[in-house]
């Protein structure tokens, strides 16, 4: 193998091993739930629904990344961020896509406060989704890191 070669192979072998590494530290803070008819307020919930978000609340970009899915409920009509700790049901301060087939991913423009304080106390947020069935929500799970 030529020097040329060897640079291109190395250059090529550094950049995949940084790629994950830059997507880890430049991509935010990660959060999720676990979402569940049970855990819905005010219930009752889809009994047999559960469900999962995956997020990254990024300040600097102002950007909240998700992946939401769902299982077991009817077609999703709506979901969203609340604002309200376990227990009890708060205002809706971020809409998402509703997983209609199952799954949705986004990415929502969001300010820097509200990233700021999902990164600081995602306790005070929980994940709901709603649909023809249970439109007060037919799963929800509180943020967490």
């Amino acid at each position: 193998m030529n020097a040329f070669a060897r640079t291109a192979l190395f250059a090529a072998a550094a950049a995949a091993l940084a790629a994950p590494l830059a997507a880890e530290t430049m991509g935010g803070r990660k959060l999720s739930a676990t979402l569940s008819g049970t855990a819905e307020v005010p219930g009752p919930g889809d009994p047999n629904g559960t469900g999962s978000i995956m997020a990254r609340v990024n300040p600097g970009t102002g950007q909240f990344c998700y992946t939401l899915t769902v299982t077991n409920i009817d077609p999703a009509t709506m979901a969203h961020i609340h604002k309200g700790p376990a227990g009890a049901a708060g205002p809706v301060v971020i809409a998402l896509t509703a997983p209609a087939s199952g799954s949705s991913e986004a990415c929502v423009t969001i300010t820097r406060e509200l990233a700021m304080d999902l990164i600081m106390m995602p306790g005070d947020y929980y994940a709901n989704v709603h649909n023809a069935a249970y439109p007060g929500g037919a799963v929800r799970g509180q943020l967490g890191k």
